[in-house]
């Protein structure tokens, strides 16, 4: 999944970035409103962090411009302000859930799963874990599992079958899985995302003797029961 963090104060930007990444998401940061709306405009994330207080206008407008532009993505509002009025204004403008700070970072990923989970339309009981077939993922113990045997996935191998399971059915291209599962700089010119799907195949498919990783020719890749 492919996050904005739209934060200007640098050391903030970095943890969250740091913190995301860490379990998994393509985090990109913009460091003011107008510079977000500009990246919301060209790339396709699946939820904005959104802090009110920017240099060049407030999250408020800034939240406002992204939904008047046609962003259909969950936004999580970030402030300091703490009262009612302010919360209203907030997602009266468009924001989805709203995060006093200070906060803790598990509080944020609760809530970014939570966004995430709905933008889904999973169910709220199944926020932590994604299931096809026989096949699923466990997002906080980042395990992989299939006919009741662990599978061992190293960070980028999780991220990739995430992308994949969240995408069930739907062939995604080479292009849609490095904007989501690498970043912004991916070399679209490399091969790296057909060494590691080669990779998931022989953890996810081989054993089990049932392919679920399929090629698409001309378009990219897909998870699902036949070819």
């Amino acid at each position: 999944m492919r996050i904005l963090v739209v934060e200007d104060q640098t050391k903030m930007a970095q943890f969250v970035k740091k913190g995301l990444s860490e379990v998994g998401y393509v985090v990109d940061v913009s460091e003011s409103g107008t510079g977000a709306e500009s990246m919301v405009s060209e790339n396709e994330y699946d939820l904005v962090i959104l802090d009110v207080m920017l240099p060049d206008q407030n999250g408020i407008d800034t939240a406002r411009h992204l939904r008047r532009d046609g962003y259909e993505g969950p936004i999580l509002m970030l402030t300091a302000l703490a009262t009612t009025k302010d919360k209203v204004h907030g997602l009266d403008a468009g924001a989805d859930d709203y995060l006093t700070k200070p906060y803790s970072f598990d509080e944020l990923l609760a809530r970014v799963r939570a966004l995430l989970r709905r933008k889904s339309g999973a169910a709220p009981g199944s926020a932590s874990v994604l299931r096809y077939e026989d096949l699923e993922l466990d997002l906080l113990s980042r395990k992989a599992r299939r006919q009741n045997q662990d599978i061992s996935l190293t960070a980028k191998e999780f991220a990739l079958l995430e992308y994949l399971l969240r995408n069930a059915e739907r062939p995604v291209t080479r292009v849609q899985i490095a904007e989501h599962v690498w970043d912004v700089n991916f070399d679209t010119e490399s091969n790296v995302i057909d060494v590691y799907i080669n990779l998931l195949r022989k953890k996810i498919d081989s054993p089990f003797g049932k392919k679920l990783i399929h090629t698409v020719v001309g378009t990219g890749y897909v998870l699902r029961e036949t070819p």
